[in-house]
């Protein structure tokens, strides 16, 4: 087993997350990751940014828990897309609040990777390194 210590080594791209998402500015598109690994307490500390920062563009596939940046509160400062329609944003989406994209799950990647959705930050969810330093996406 390599004598790794991720916490030594990373240490300066470890913070909290209300100094982390201080980098995010207006008009930047913020990809929030699906389903039950959605980082919920990372889109918290997002909406609590959200009285300095407008224009920013959320884009999420499932989304599984609260979407605060869908209320009416935060109209002006978050815009959503979705690529699936959940309970949780159905009204947001009726009340003109986001848009829906509709894509086959499979094309999504591309579309990142081509740069024709750009994302500028990804909010994940994923394990603590393990002694090799290699990170596991989701639950």
């Amino acid at each position: 087993m390599p004598d790794f210590d991720w916490r030594q080594k990373y240490k300066n791209r470890v913070g909290k997350a209300s100094e982390v998402l201080q980098q995010v500015k207006p008009g930047d598109r913020v990809f929030i990751g699906t389903g039950c690994a959605e980082p919920e307490h990372l889109v918290e500390a997002l909406m609590a940014r959200g009285k300095d920062i407008m224009d920013v563009d959320i884009i999420h596939l499932l989304t599984m828990g609260v979407a605060p940046y869908t209320g009416e509160g935060y109209r002006d400062r978050f815009r959503m897309n979705t690529f699936f329609v959940s309970e949780n944003i159905r009204d947001a989406l009726e009340q003109g609040i986001g848009d829906y994209t509709p894509i086959f799950l499979y094309d999504i990647p591309g579309q990142f990777n081509s740069g024709r959705i750009p994302i500028d930050v990804a909010l994940i969810s994923v394990t603590p390194p393990d002694p090799n330093g290699l990170c596991r996406l989701g639950v």
